[in-house]
């Protein structure tokens, strides 16, 4: 399912599966604006091992 849209354009920037523990981005995260702007994914991806 989809899970990003980017906000200028509308295109799908991120997809998330519905039953396993499976997302993804197709931008690179900590390329700007800011240098913590892929800690929530991080962050997630983390969570997400720790759970399996």
């Amino acid at each position: 399912m989809v899970d990003r849209i980017n906000l200028n354009d509308q295109t799908v920037e991120g997809l998330r599966h519905k039953t396993r523990n499976i997302f993804c981005v197709q931008y690179h995260p900590e390329a700007s604006p800011g240098p913590h702007d892929s800690t929530p994914l991080f962050a997630q991806f983390r969570e997400m091992i720790r759970n399996s």
